[in-house]
């Protein structure tokens, strides 16, 4: 009897307990992110869904009330846009990583000189993702009109809605070149596929990469804490992410 009433207890507290949050992220996130939850759902028992898109669709869905409750952007902009709005939970914007981003082929030795290879422009397309849409395409288009690549290279540009799109641009072979998240080749244990350059910082705007509490509850808090902990800190610097978790 004693035993029976036990589990009945458990039961029943379990629901209460533990919760579902919905985390929207942006695509250059996602092999981290994954990392970050499946670590965050084994330590608080909280389940976590993940939605991935541009951060300009996302933003879009928030504003138009989607049921987010984390988001977690490729840029500063729309998480103070949505700040300013009255979107968020007061004081919960941050800066979680600074991302990096990458020109990258899957053809071993050919990125030696890589402003060189663009100006050659021996390629059919160059993949990156869509800069009114995603922060790392807007990173790229500012590194090639630096450069007086941008109106050049026009007709060989292929543009996915986000990052993770360019990415498979380049991976299935419709495109040779493309601009990328450097956390989409950086893995731990796993040697980056052909060849890339990274891209100084100083040649682009910094991919300052906010998030912002869109629902205030125990378990989006825990999430956020979470975040912030030198645990995820750990795991941003093995996926190619410089950590900044203070503006």
């Amino acid at each position: 009897m004693k035993k029976s009433l036990f589990f009945l207890l458990l039961w029943f507290s379990l629901p209460l307990a533990a919760e579902e949050i919905r985390v929207a992220a942006a695509s250059n996130f996602k092999h981290a992110l994954e990392a970050i939850t499946r670590q965050f759902e084994t330590r608080s028992g909280h389940k976590v869904r993940l939605i991935y898109a541009s951060t300009g669709k996302l933003y879009a869905q928030i504003v138009n009330a989607a049921p987010f409750d984390i988001f977690l952007a490729a840029d500063s902009r729309r998480p103070q846009l949505l700040e300013q709005q009255g979107h968020i939970v007061e004081a919960s914007r941050f800066t979680y990583a600074i991302g990096r981003l990458v020109l990258w082929t899957p053809e071993p030795g050919r990125l030696q000189q890589p402003i060189e290879t663009l100006r050659r422009a021996e390629f059919s397309r160059l993949a990156i993702a869509n800069p009114k849409l995603a922060p790392y395409g807007e990173a790229a288009q500012q590194l090639l009109e630096a450069e007086d690549l941008w109106q050049p290279l026009q007709r060989k540009l292929v543009r996915g809605e986000n990052v993770g799109q360019a990415y498979q641009f380049v991976k299935t072979g419709n495109a040779q070149l493309g601009f990328v998240a450097q956390a989409l080749l950086k893995r731990p244990g796993v040697k980056p596929e052909g060849s890339h350059w990274l891209v100084p910082q100083s040649m682009h705007s910094p991919i300052r990469q906010q998030a912002v509490l869109l629902r205030d509850s125990p378990a989006t808090r825990a999430f956020i804490d979470f975040m912030r902990s030198q645990q995820v800190i750990n795991i941003l610097t093995d996926f190619g992410y410089d950590s900044a978790h203070a503006d």
